[in-house]
């Protein structure tokens, strides 16, 4: 056993056992949830549309206010879905390769140190360009991701749940501050970057979502590849190496296709929170932990839940929205704090 691990339950050992014909009802469940959705999040906004609108709009006919109103949502819903299934993704690797179920990328300062290092970027080096944002935003993220690491693994008991989150949390308050900081002495880039820090989908393009969509599916691929070895990591380190799982490698692919994943993520629609936290929990009620059904239910799950709070921001508030990273925190913290009265954590 690691030091950071999560208690091991005869309901876990079940949960790998689950009938697939369960998993596939729930999986069968959360696409037509997400379809509906979809067709909700291009409907709904400042201007409500008809059936038909949708139909044109999605056909490429603009030759109406409504059908090109259901144009210009449609890259927004698009990349509502990637981020969401993204950061989902992200936080099922992060909480598998630390076996901490706090493990999020904004808790643990993965987010942060992505949005601060494309800030530093666009401030001091006058950093442009798409892909040149997406690896600074990943190249942040690794290196928050090792600092908090190192941080949480100071002292005795090593790298323990508590301190591994404690340290992601003041992490990500002294990145919030560096950001703050940067940007306020300069009003123009402060201005351009107010919302983006906020975390959102809204200035979504064709353009911007065809330099993230390869990056993300690489991350994705990754992470869904490591899926075995994930199951093997749940194990404890000395009984995935008598199964003949490269324990260190795994670790580190996992840990690459997670940090991918967030730095893409939150380079194209800013740090948005509890997305990786919340949806892994709930989706191993639903499938049970086996990584190889864990991976693509999370993946579909991030997705409902980020077009779920991009549909209800724009409704609660109309004509004016609330941004998606609003969103998310609102239903992420009560969630964050059930887990931390209900989980049972030990350190060793």
């Amino acid at each position: 056993m690691t030091n950071a691990t999560l208690d091991a339950r005869p309901s876990d050992i079940a949960s790998l056992r689950r009938p697939t014909v369960v998993r596939l009802a729930w999986f069968g469940a959360a696409i037509a949830l997400l379809v509906v959705l979809c067709v909700a999040s291009v409907a709904f906004g400042v201007r409500d549309v008809s059936f038909a609108d949708i139909v044109a709009g999605v056909t490429g006919d603009t030759s109406t206010i409504s059908s090109a109103a259901v144009a210009a949502r449609m890259p927004r819903t698009v990349l509502a879905l990637l981020v969401g299934a993204s950061l989902a993704l992200a936080g099922t690797s992060m909480q598998a390769v630390t076996r901490n179920p706090l493990a999020d990328p904004g808790i643990f300062g993965v987010s942060g140190g992505a949005a601060l290092a494309v800030v530093v970027g666009l401030t001091f080096f006058s950093l442009s360009g798409a892909y040149a944002t997406m690896a600074i935003a990943i190249v942040g993220a690794a290196i928050a991701s090792v600092f908090v690491y190192a941080v949480g693994s100071l002292g005795a008991g090593g790298a323990t749940p508590l301190k591994l989150a404690l340290a992601g949390a003041a992490t990500t308050a002294a990145m919030t501050s560096l950001v703050s900081a940067i940007l306020l002495p300069r009003v123009d880039v402060m201005e351009s970057f107010r919302f983006w820090q906020i975390g959102g989908v809204g200035g979504a393009t064709w353009d911007r979502i065809g330099v993230a969509a390869p990056i993300l599916l690489v991350g994705a691929v990754i992470t869904v590849v490591c899926a075995r070895g994930m199951n093997s990591l749940a194990l404890g380190d000395d009984v995935a190496t008598s199964l003949g799982e490269r324990v260190n490698r795994t670790r580190l692919v996992s840990a690459l296709g997670a940090v991918v994943l967030c730095g893409a993520a939150t380079a194209i629609a800013g740090p948005i929170g509890f997305v990786g936290l919340v949806i892994p929990h709930l989706v191993r009620l639903l499938v049970g932990t086996d990584h190889r059904w864990l991976l693509p239910g999370a993946a579909l799950g991030g997705a409902v839940l980020l077009v779920a709070a991009d549909v209800l921001g724009r409704l609660v508030a109309r004509p004016a929205e609330i941004q998606v990273g609003v969103v998310t925190a609102l239903v992420g913290a009560p969630v964050f704090i059930w887990i931390v009265r209900r989980q049972k954590v030990r350190e060793l």
